[in-house]
């Protein structure tokens, strides 16, 4: 088994669309009558969800009609915010199937399929034409692609010259030890966490030049309290949980969650976003 396969089987779910339908009729929506707001808790597979994902946005400056490539796009709440939100048209491509066809049947439910397409494709050979598109973001997908190199010089490659590129992954900050499972990882083979010196210097090489970088370690740590503080008050009140993350993750949640907790409160990783530019 190639390490793309051991990383789409370890994202892959079964039954996930399914699993996101009955969370959601369980908190009271109808999912034929979907928006991309009532997805947030559920769709945006990253730290802090919405939130990081509003936050990012802010360092963005495309205009509305702007195209743009989603690296590693999930289950597509991302390219639905961008897409809801700044208008823009979004390309998205993920290794893992299940991941890309949810992706465009819950973009169909929101009314969303004219401004979004997914297809299924690794980023270190992207599908499309040089600069193709005015920008390109990448949300929680480095700490699985070993190759950034390759990575970065192909989002050049399809990237318009002064096309920006914004970054948001978990990025190491110290050398502790690392425990499994994480969310993006079971085993070390499919663990390539970097720090963010590295990820500048490949964009530097790949002809890119950093406009800004932040941690947002706090905001995790913040986040993950909360999460732990809505779980904890549903199973007080004896009902189903709360449509979020867990949903993605599987039955191995409550671990992953654990370990990455402690791994953020030991200063070992941190989520930060860097935010660059095509020469």
């Amino acid at each position: 088994m190639t390490v793309d396969q051991s990383i789409a089987r370890h994202y892959t779910h079964g039954t996930l669309e399914t699993a996101i339908l009955d969370a959601l009729k369980n908190a009271g929506k109808d999912p034929d009558k979907l928006s991309h707001g009532d997805l947030a808790a559920v769709d945006e597979f990253h730290i802090g969800g919405r939130q990081a994902t509003t936050d990012l946005s802010a360092q963005i400056d495309l205009p509305r009609g702007a195209r743009v490539l989603d690296v590693g796009c999930g289950i597509g709440g991302p390219a639905r915010f961008f897409a809801s939100e700044r208008g823009w048209r979004i390309d998205g491509i993920d290794l893992t199937e299940e991941y890309v066809a949810v992706a465009e049947r819950l973009t169909r439910r929101v009314g969303l399929g004219d401004l979004v397409s997914y297809r299924q494709a690794g980023a270190t050979t992207l599908p499309f034409r040089d600069a193709t598109f005015d920008g390109a973001y990448m949300l929680h997908v480095g700490m699985n692609i070993a190759d950034k190199k390759s990575v970065f010089a192909e989002v050049r490659r399809v990237l318009k010259p002064g096309g920006v590129f914004a970054i948001y992954d978990v990025m190491r900050e110290n050398d502790d030890a690392f425990v499994y499972p994480v969310p993006w990882s079971s085993e070390p083979a499919t663990n390539a966490i970097e720090t963010a010196a590295t990820y500048k210097a490949l964009l530097t090489g790949a002809g890119f030049t950093t406009v800004k970088e932040r941690s947002r370690r706090d905001f995790a740590i913040e986040f993950f309290r909360q999460m732990r503080e809505r779980m904890a008050e549903s199973q007080a009140k004896g009902g189903p949980p709360p449509p979020g993350l867990p949903i993605l993750m599987g039955s191995t949640a409550p671990q992953k969650v654990a370990n990455m907790t402690a791994l953020l409160q030991r200063g070992t990783i941190s989520p930060t976003e860097i935010i660059s530019r095509a020469a």
